[in-house]
Order: C-alpha cells, then sequence, then structure tokens
C-alpha cells in the first residue's frame, strides 16, 4: 500500500466480492457433522485477505456465539492447524505471540527474535509492543530485557522503539561521515565501539544506510557484512548481521530464512509459517524471486518436496505460484544481481588454511618415527596421522626425501602397504606434492567404467594457470601420456573442448578492464537472444579465456543489458555438462570458497559419501582456503563442516579429516 507508487507485491489481497457473513457459514458447514472439509476451509481462508478473516472471525461469533478460532482449533490437528490459526490472527498478534513463545520457558529462541525485530517497519513494531501489551498484560520492553544481555540486549530495545528515520530521510554529507565512524569503530581499531555500530544501524534510514553501506565498501575493501563477522560476536552478531540484510534487501532476507527452515535435518515448522504468512500480502513475490536468484530451485518446488498434505497445500497458496526458470527479472531481483557482482568484484578476500608449517620440524625424527610406527607386527596409526596431518606439505616432501636418505625405503610404497581404504587415500594424498596430487586425480576421474565429470570440472576450473601447467606435467611424467590427450579420448563435443581450454592453463591474469567488460557483456547478451547455435562457443570464448576479477565485471553488466542473471540463463539454455562447466565458472568467479563449500555439501549429504571429492577437497585447499570454505559452509548450511564429517563418516578416517578441518565454527 502506501501511495499508489509501490505497486502490489504479496500474493494475498482482498476478495473481490467479499461477505463476511456467507463466508462464516461456510466455515461453519465444513466443520459441521462427523470429520471436516478441510479443502474447503484452505480454499476459503488462503483467499481472503488477514483484515477480512477479522471481518470472518466477528460475524462467526455474532452469527453462531461461538470463537472461529476455538473450533478450528477443535476440528484440525498437527502443522495444518498451526498455520490455519496464524492465518487467522492479526499479524501484530501473532508477532506478539511468536516472541512471547521465543522468550517464555528455560531457553530463548534468538533467531525468532532477530527476525521479527530485524525486519518490521516503525508502525509495525507500535503495533507489535501494543499487541502484546492487549494480549498479555506485560511491557515487551521489559520481557525483552529480562531475558536478553549485553549488546544484544540494547540493539534490541534500540529496535523496539520503532524510531527509524524514514526513507525520505538522506544526508549526503552524513553518509560519508557515518561510513568513515563505522570503519573507525572496527575495523580502524582493536576492540570495537559497539555503541556506534548500535546507534548507526539502529537509527538511519533505510536507503541512507544503503548508501552508507556502498561507501564503506570502498573505505574498508570488504563488504559490511564481513567486518561484522569478524568484529561482533555471537547473538549480538547475528542480530546486526540480520539488520544489514534487511536493510540491503528484506526479500532476499527472507528468502534465505525460508531457505535455511527448510533444507538440512527437518523442517523449521514454526520459521516456515511465520514466514510464509508474515510476508503473503507485503512481498512474497520479491521473496520469490530472490529466492529463484540464489538458489538452484524454486520457493514452490522446495515447499514441494518438503512439507506435505493439507499442510504443504495451504503453504503453496500462499507462495501463490512456481517460478520456473524462464521469466525475466523483476526489478528488485535484478537490482539485487547487479549488487551483488558489484560488491563480489569489490571485495578483497583474505584466504586462510587451515594447516601451516610445524614449528619444531625436523624431518629426520619424523622420518624415524614414521619407520617405527610400520616396523614390526601391527601398524601405529595414531603417530602416522598426527605427523603428516600436521606438516606442511613442504615438509612432508622433505620427510619424503630423509626417509629415502636415512632408511633406503620409499615412504609412500610403505604407507601403501600398512594403510588402507579411505585413511590410505587420504594420507597418500597428502604425501604427493600438489601436482602429483592433481594429476592422480584427474586420471581416477577418468579410468575405468563411466567418468567423473563434476571432478574434471572442479579441479580444471578453480585452479591457477601455474597449477594447472605443473599439473600437467606431473600427469605426463607419471602416465606417459599428456592430460590433453586424456580428456579428448575421455569426453566429446562442447564439454570436451571447455576442458580442453582450461587445460592449457591460459586464462589471462589481467585486472577488470571495464571497457572491454561492457563489450563482453553485450556480446554474452546478444547470443543469448540469437536463435543460431552459437550460445555456447561464445560463452566459452569469453568465460574459459578472461580473468575472474574481469569476469566479475562482465557478470555485474550483463544483469544491466540482459536484464537476467548469467546463472539463470545458464540453467536455462544450457544442459548436462556443458552446463555444469559454465555454472561452475560463474560459481568459483562469484566465490570459490562458497563454490568449494557447496561442492562439500553434496559430497556428505544424501545416501552414501563421495570420499573421492571429499578427500580431493580436503586435501587441495587445506593450505589455501580452507578456512574460509569452512566459513561459508557454516552461512550456507547452518551446520559446520566439523559437524557434517563428524556425522557421515568413522574412525582414524574421520580423525585426519577433522584435523585438516582444523576447527568446530
Amino acid at each position: 500500500p502506501g501511495f499508489g507508487l509501490k505497486e502490489f507485491r504479496g500474493t494475498i489481497a482482498d476478495h473481490p466480492d467479499f461477505d463476511a457473513g456467507s463466508d462464516a457459514e461456510a466455515l461453519y458447514d465444513a466443520m459441521k457433522g462427523f470429520g471436516s472439509d478441510k479443502e474447503a476451509i484452505l480454499d476459503l481462508i488462503t483467499s481472503r485477505s488477514n483484515a477480512e478473516r477479522q471481518e470472518i472471525r466477528a460475524a462467526y461469533k455474532s452469527q453462531f456465539g461461538k470463537d472461529l478460532i476455538d473450533d478450528l482449533k477443535y476440528e484440525l490437528t498437527g502443522k495444518f492447524e498451526r498455520l490455519i490459526v496464524v492465518l487467522m490472527r492479526p499479524p501484530a498478534y501473532h508477532d506478539a505471540k511468536e516472541i512471547k513463545d521465543a522468550i517464555k520457558g528455560a531457553g530463548t529462541d534468538e533467531k525468532c527474535l532477530i527476525e521479527i525485530l530485524a525486519s518490521r517497519t516503525n508502525e509495525q513494531i507500535h503495533n507489535l509492543v501494543a499487541a502484546y501489551k492487549d494480549a498479555y498484560g506485560r511491557d515487551l520492553e521489559e520481557d525483552v530485557i529480562g531475558d536478553t544481555s549485553g549488546h544484544f540486549k540494547k540493539m534490541l530495545v534500540v529496535l523496539l522503539q520503532g524510531t527509524r528515520e524514514e526513507d525520505d530521510v538522506v544526508s549526503e554529507d552524513l553518509v560519508e561521515q557515518d561510513a568513515q565512524d563505522l570503519y573507525d569503530a572496527g575495523e580502524a581499531q582493536w576492540g570495537t565501539d559497539e555503541a556506534k555500530f548500535i546507534m548507526l544501524l539502529g537509527n538511519r534510514s533505510v536507503i541512507h544506510l544503503q548508501l552508507v553501506f556502498d561507501e564503506y565498501q570502498k573505505i574498508a575493501e570488504k563488504s559490511i557484512e564481513d567486518s561484522i563477522k569478524s568484529e561482533l560476536s555471537g547473538d549480538f552478531e547475528r542480530l546486526m548481521l540480520a539488520v544489514v540484510q534487511c536493510i540491503r534487501s528484506k526479500p532476499m532476507f527472507f528468502a534465505k530464512r525460508l531457505y535455511k527452515s527448510m533444507k538440512g535435518l527437518g523442517t523449521a515448522d514454526n520459521t516456515l509459517i511465520r514466514i510464509m504468512v508474515s510476508r503473503s500480502e507485503i512481498d512474497m513475490l520479491d521473496i520469490r524471486e530472490c529466492f529463484r536468484l540464489r538458489y538452484e530451485k524454486s520457493l514452490y518446488n522446495m515447499i514441494q518436496d518438503d512439507t506435505s498434505g493439507d499442510y504443504k497445500r495451504t503453504l503453496l497458496k500462499l507462495c501463490g505460484g512456481d517460478d520456473d526458470m524462464a521469466g525475466e527479472f523483476f526489478p528488485e531481483a535484478a537490482q539485487i544481481a547487479y549488487k551483488m557482482w558489484e560488491i563480489s568484484a569489490m571485495t578483497k578476500v583474505q584466504l586462510r588454511g587451515t594447516v601451516r608449517p610445524y614449528q619444531n620440524f625436523d624431518p629426520a625424527s619424523d622420518a624415524q618415527a614414521l619407520r617405527k610406527a610400520m616396523k614390526g607386527f601391527g601398524t601405529d596409526e595414531d603417530t602416522i596421522i598426527d605427523i603428516v596431518a600436521h606438516r606442511s606439505n613442504a615438509q612432508r616432501q622433505e620427510i619424503r626425501q630423509t626417509f629415502k636418505s636415512l632408511l633406503g625405503r620409499d615412504l609412500m610404497a610403505d604407507l601403501k602397504s600398512e594403510l588402507s581404504k579411505n585413511l590410505q587415500r587420504l594420507i597418500l594424498g597428502l604425501m604427493m606434492t600438489p601436482a602429483e596430487f592433481e594429476a592422480k586425480m584427474m586420471k581416477k576421474a577418468m579410468e575405468g567404467a563411466g567418468t567423473d565429470e563434476h571432478a574434471l570440472i572442479e579441479i580444471l576450473v578453480t585452479r591457477s594457470n601455474q597449477e594447472i601447467q605443473e599439473m600437467c606435467s606431473a600427469y605426463q611424467n607419471a602416465y606417459k601420456k599428456s592430460l590433453e590427450d586424456a580428456i579428448a579420448s575421455d569426453t566429446s563435443g562442447h564439454f570436451k573442448r571447455i576442458l580442453i581450454s582450461l587445460a592449457q592453463g591460459a586464462r589471462e591474469e589481467d585486472p577488470a578492464d571495464m571497457a572491454r567488460a561492457l563489450e563482453d557483456a553485450q556480446e554474452l547478451a546478444d547470443a543469448c537472444n540469437a536463435d543460431s547455435g552459437d550460445l555456447e562457443d561464445k560463452f566459452m570464448s569469453i568465460l574459459c579465456t578472461r580473468s575472474f576479477p574481469h569476469l566479475r565485471r562482465v557478470f555485474q553488466e550483463f544483469v544491466r543489458c540482459s536484464n537476467k542473471d548469467i546463472e539463470q540463463i545458464i540453467k536455462k539454455e544450457m544442459s548436462g555438462d556443458v552446463k555444469n562447466a559454465m555454472f561452475a565458472i560463474v560459481r568459483s568467479v562469484k566465490n570459490q570458497p562458497s563454490y568449494f563449500a557447496d561442492r562439500l555439501y553434496k559430497a556428505m549429504k544424501g545416501l552414501g559419501t563421495d570420499d573421492r571429492a571429499l578427500i580431493r577437497i580436503m586435501v587441495s585447499r587445506s593450505e589455501i582456503d580452507l578456512f574460509n570454505i569452512r566459513k561459508e559452509f557454516k552461512e550456507t548450511h547452518d551446520a559446520s563442516l566439523h559437524e557434517f564429517i563428524q556425522g557421515d563418516t568413522s574412525g582414524d578416517y574421520r580423525k585426519t579429516l577433522l584435523i585438516l578441518c582444523g576447527g568446530e565454527d
């Protein structure tokens, strides 16, 4: 609503021929007699707005002398009942109940508190405070203060005031000042001045803060989100991140919350119900669009796969439609996609591994200890794991050499005969040089009956030119055949050409050239609109040759040229291995640690574990960016990499992987 300026972006609006009396009667009839007509109930309730449902409730009471919500509770059960009852409550009263439930009892549900207080407008906050008072006869602020502490509590109190400046309040001169103040309060000093974060993020208008965040990015060379993650911690960090995400885009904030509520073990039904109901008359269309932009399936499909029965049918009505992959972007999503690429282009990421050189390194005593661990009857796996997993690769190479010089034995051969299965593969992988290991992984991906295309893609897309060239010579060395010939005889068509192009290790290494990025983006956009079959050729000629920093700008401008996100186009216009390869390039350009986190997740979720992928990534990234991968994993999957490995592997193999993982997050 508003001044007719903003079009309606919800999925549920007022019903054209609304008649509260006849609706009340229809609901009464649906619940009469034995068993109730659930379909009639859900159809009626999901096709009326909340304001209309309040009128129905009043009409029901005056016609039948009973409370509609009590009757619905009596007739229905389970999640379906919860969902229908929530739809019948006024929004402010539901928010009040959610917060009451979040703070009563032993633990506090901080995520629920954070979601509601970070995302509501001033007006919604005022209504919530009044509803809480009305329903429970208590003061919301006092209850929140009694249940929380520290900076987290202070920020919640600020949000509860509902006094954020309205959007027409933007002071140009203040934008730079605020950005500088945030920088000075965190990144620029030891310790953090949390009060400054609370004051600015809790009071400035949304539009003003969006400009501040842009300015901040320029000063800090990282996003405000990254700074918050490194400067703050615990519930306070989670709350401030939620506030920032809501300022950048509420629909994207809710899309992420919805995704997390459904993926993983079990469904967080309260969150799912709360968001689907509370946004159905506000911005559900934008949320759907953001969901499609960020995840591999539509919100509709995700609900379809994750819920069942009348509960599912009601949720799908609130969702309102399935966004198949076609469709242009809504302006909201195009702006977000553009912004995402821009942030990706401007952020300087500090990559960190989890394995560092061992301080008091003595190759001779390591060699002796390893020999002792393998000599005689039985093997002392603990010693082997302890030494191998706590040395850098360069140190392991010294141990290999010293083992040969001192003992005249081949360490690799000894390890191979003493260890078995996954532990053997993992330890041998760690003992090889990176180039030997990658060459072996390429070989494994191509031998035998099937080809592991995902492995070929992952290795060739993510390695630097130098790494690829070293891998090629290691391959030639070990298998007396060139890697290129092996790829050529094992793959075909466009996919073969993409892999061979990447295997040259000749990707440009220049920074972005803005003028050329515009031309490249326009060429890609033109190729999408042309009827000819050269879409793949055009994409390959740009995606396989330009530097990553340059491609970030190309993909950013592509959104402007085509009003689509590059990932959508690839999903829609390409298929099979070609699609997977192009997709991997885009994901790596956008955020390589996040791409690896996704590969690890896919290796462990579902039935059985893809141990080869798990070993490949844990070994090859342990000294490069495994720390970043861990952080991305936690961010996307709400569970730590450590927990996943713990639950998915066992024995000494698990023990070694957890040492490489390097922390629980």
